[in-house]
């Protein structure tokens, strides 16, 4: 990959890969870490690439793969309590505020699909292949991710919060 192929896929898919590798870990530094490794593999691949959508694809997925040997690596990871955890993206309104720590607050894995197909706007079977898990297992988490959202902040609006 020569130096201006590179600078065009950093420059389009660094923001991408930060907030999958921030969603994955919750801390601001380790994502920054991420992005910088996955750009480097990404400059070092000898893979030759069908398109746009194949780079997104393979960055996304090696940075998935990055963060889940980053937690392995962290045998004493000890996860802090969502207001422990910086809060470094800023927000107009007190309810995209509450609206990101209610998804923060869920787990890994919907937190990623409800990503991916928000923000990332890919289909369910995009995200099937990205992380290599069954359509209908992705159909399943997106619905239990939304009704856990919803239950959060129904909660949340019950109590004034």
């Amino acid at each position: 990959m020569d130096r201006g192929e590179f600078s065009r896929y950093a420059a389009a898919y660094t923001d991408t890969v930060y907030r999958v590798a921030l969603n994955h870990l919750g801390s601001a530094a380790d994502a920054e870490d991420l992005v910088q490794e996955a750009l480097l593999r990404l400059y070092t691949s000898a893979g030759r690439f069908e398109d746009e959508a194949h780079v997104k694809h393979w960055l996304i997925r090696v940075t998935l793969n990055l963060c889940s040997n980053a937690r392995r690596a962290r045998r004493h990871y000890d996860p802090r309590p969502l207001e422990e955890l910086p809060c470094t993206v800023p927000f107009q309104t007190e309810e995209q505020l509450a609206l990101y720590q209610a998804v923060m607050a869920l787990p890994e894995k919907y937190r990623t699909v409800l990503y991916l197909f928000y923000y990332e706007d890919y289909s369910v079977r995009e995200i099937a292949r990205i992380l290599r898990i069954k359509d209908s297992a992705v159909t399943t988490r997106l619905s239990r991710a939304r009704a856990q959202l919803k239950a959060s902040l129904t909660k949340e609006d019950a109590y004034g919060l």
